[in-house]
């Protein structure tokens, strides 16, 4: 029997084919689940009235409870309203507007309309009391609202069952088709209203009664019409725990799936090269590093597949971390390959690589989009037969014409910026057994959000700066202070040091962004004349081997400065550069910042990260900029990062997307719901690995669900 809420939403009373239409594109809703689903991102208590002074006051509209984005509830007199825009008695265009003034015994504020206007005017009546119910705007510094809900006080309405209001985010394009929050409201309620006797339970009693939650029925009817702040709160718990549970059933399950298999290589020895190369290193390592590899040796050695995430801040070790335990798949008899997003961080890794393994024997070689023909085809013959012990490279190592003779470890560096499509792609190179995975990311991740994009790994911290690098002294300097920051530059070119200077570079301004860093460069070389001052640029819009020359200009010394945008962020090594100046500061995010810092500090210099602004800056613009200021710990700033911006728009997770549409969970919010729904998984999958006791069958049945609609993460453990 067809469950009703598979039904399109198009046959939903109001709705019809083409308003259908606009739903799917606008919120990809499509059926009547998905409506059910697409809940409100807040909830205003409609019992409440603000007086008007109230939200007239600079610091409440400052505050939390109210600000300019925020939804009101106002009543008032209207004292006048007034026409304007008009000629002749017509509108003109772009122009027309109502005005009514709404005024209760501590002030006054304007109501404001752009369309419909003689119907309003005619339906409202100076002199009388209404409940205004809207959206505070700010315009040339007054505070207004705009269309808001307009109602006689003797008619003061309230949705659903009880006082609290859904708000829900719309569009333009919605808003022009029909539907604004009173009208989705409505749907909401028709829709309640047909499917609840039908919606059956997603989670096993035994689940409801231990963690005491209501209803999923009861949930979806107070997620969208709460009665009060209880019936919400008990709502939201059950909904978002849910949510984030069978993510991490998934992912778990997915992870018990390749780990009870079995099958993994086993690199038992620890050989000469490792120790050669070990025993040469000019330094000790630190203790964080000795864990992890030690952690990643008993993997390596268990006869099961090692799957790891390596995080690390930027300067904590990876890559020599990745060569000694790559030497021990080589003491094996096994290859290893190390695989990075760009040419520029593949040649790094090259050149950090070389340095490690002068004391041994060990081949390694180099295979990007730039390798010629001719030493392309050496290399792919020398990895075939087995001589070529390590290979370096960008995507064209996952091509089909790259054969190993025997991989037994692959590196993934920079992992965001590869689709775990990518990385499956190198769990097929060996025909027999999968190759240990390991995965390393300089972008410090927060708990929660490791633990659903990479929920199926497991996770090493370095959590170390090996010895000799010195921390980064951080300001923030305004526009004002230029003369000083170039001053400050000269003294330390005149010292034998180099200059990183960064402008911003985001998709939606684009254009403008490469005429403020062509500006930027034009002053540079402007202050820093040629010979005595060398600048290079380096930007995506350049030819390829336009930029390398540049980037090299600057790696060898031989540019004093490197005027770029965010495109060095991951990968340039250049130990002599001391300050990295980053243009218009407050338009980056925490990691982004923090991962532009990392470029300096490299060497035994004292550095410097000089954040450049201009002076308006939002409240949230400028609380980033002190937090830069205050510390260099990166998995602080990715915390606060991900509180300030959402999981979404960190560096770098946006492109590679969550493992799940999250509907109402958070990951910056709910941390604490998030484990207690993992710890419920691992538990019920310790008990039951394949989840085929009867109490467990409505969780296959779930799980197998959410992936036919593909809302779960995708399943790789068939692969290794």
């Amino acid at each position: 029997m067809a469950d009703i809420l598979d039904t399109s939403i198009k046959y939903l009373q109001g709705i019809g084919p083409k308003r259908a239409e606009l739903l799917a594109k606008e919120l990809n809703v499509q059926t009547f689940r998905d409506m059910l689903y697409y809940f409100p991102f807040r909830w205003i208590d409609k019992s409440k009235v603000y007086p008007i002074s109230s939200i007239l006051k600079e610091e409440l509209l400052d505050s939390e409870e109210v600000n300019t984005s925020s939804y009101v509830q106002l009543r008032g007199i209207i004292t006048k309203k007034e026409l304007v825009g008009f000629s002749n008695g017509r509108p003109i265009r772009g122009k027309a507007r109502l005005i009514f003034t709404l005024t209760d015994a501590t002030g006054s504020i304007q109501l404001v309309f752009f369309s419909g206007l003689k119907w309003i005017a005619e339906k409202v009546k100076e002199n009388e009391e209404y409940i205004a119910f809207g959206r505070l705007t700010l315009f040339n510094n007054q505070v207004n609202m705009v269309h808001p809900e307009l109602y006689p006080s003797a008619q003061a309405a309230v949705y659903g069952s009880g006082s609290m209001v859904g708000i829900y985010s719309t569009t333009e394009k919605m808003k022009n088709g029909g539907f604004g929050i009173k009208a989705i409201t409505k749907i909401e309620s028709l829709l309640l209203e047909k499917t609840l006797p039908h919606i059956k339970e997603t989670l096993p009693e035994y689940i409801i009664k231990s963690m005491g939650f209501c209803s999923l029925a009861q949930a979806l009817k107070n997620i969208h019409f709460p009665v009060d702040q209880k019936a919400l709160d008990a709502a939201q718990r059950r909904l978002k725990f849910e949510e984030l549970f069978y993510l991490q059933l998934s992912l778990l399950k997915q992870k018990n799936v390749r780990t009870s298999k079995g099958g993994g290589i086993v690199l038992s020895k620890v050989g000469d090269n490792f120790n050669k190369c070990y025993c040469s290193l000019p330094y000790q390592l630190t203790n964080a590093q000795k864990r992890v590899i030690k952690e990643m040796r008993e993997d390596m050695r268990s006869g099961k597949q090692m799957n790891r995430l390596l995080q690390g801040d930027v300067g904590s070790g990876k890559t020599l971390v990745a060569v000694l335990l790559s030497l021990i798949a080589i003491d094996n008899g096994y290859q290893a390959c190390i695989m990075a997003p760009t040419e520029v961080l593949a040649n790094q890794h090259l050149a950090s690589i070389q340095k490690f393994l002068t004391a041994t024997d060990v081949k390694v070689a180099l295979l990007t989009g730039s390798t010629k023909t001719k030493e392309r085809r050496q290399i792919l013959k020398e990895l075939e037969e087995g001589t070529l012990n390590i290979i370096v490279g960008t995507h064209a190592l996952i091509e089909e014409r790259v054969k190993f003779h025997k991989l037994g470890l692959a590196v993934i560096d920079e992992q965001h910026r590869f689709g775990v499509d990518q990385r499956s792609r190198l769990w097929l190179k060996n025909d027999a057994q999968p190759p240990h995975i390991m995965v390393m990311t300089a972008t410090p991740i927060p708990r929660t959000l490791a633990m659903t994009l990479y929920g199926d790994l497991d996770v090493s911290i370095l959590d170390e700066l090996p010895p000799g690098r010195t921390p980064i002294i951080t300001k923030h300097a305004w526009e004002s202070q230029r003369k000083q920051v170039f001053d400050f530059m000269r003294q330390e070119i005149d010292k034998g040091r180099q200059v990183f200077v960064v402008y911003p570079l985001i998709k939606e301004s684009e254009k403008m962004d490469y005429e403020n860093l062509e500006a930027g460069y034009l002053r540079i070389v402007e202050e820093f004349k040629a010979p005595k001052y060398i600048t290079a640029v380096v930007h995506g819009k350049q030819k390829t081997e336009d930029k390398n020359l540049d980037m090299q200009l600057f790696a060898s010394g031989k540019a004093h400065i490197l005027v770029a945008t965010s495109v060095i962020e991951v990968g340039v090594d250049v130990p002599n550069a001391s300050i990295m100046v980053i243009e218009s500061a407050e338009r980056f995010g925490l990691s982004q910042l923090h991962q532009l810092r990392g470029r300096v500090g490299r060497g035994s210099n004292k550095s410097y990260c000089i954040l450049m602004s201009g002076y308006k800056l939002s409240r949230e613009s400028r609380k980033r900029l002190e937090l830069m200021c205050s510390t260099t710990d990166g998995f602080l700033l990715a915390e606060e990062d991900m509180k300030m911006r959402g999981p979404g728009d960190i560096e770098g997770t946006s492109q590679s997307g969550l493992a799940i549409d999250l509907h109402i969970a958070s990951l910056s919010k709910d941390g604490i719901y998030l484990q207690q729904a993992r710890d419920l998984a691992e538990k019920i999958l310790n008990q039951d690995p394949q989840l085929s006791a009867p109490e467990n069958r409505l969780l296959t049945e779930q799980l197998l669900f959410l992936r036919r609609q593909g809302k779960d993460p995708k399943d790789y453990s068939s692969i290794s």
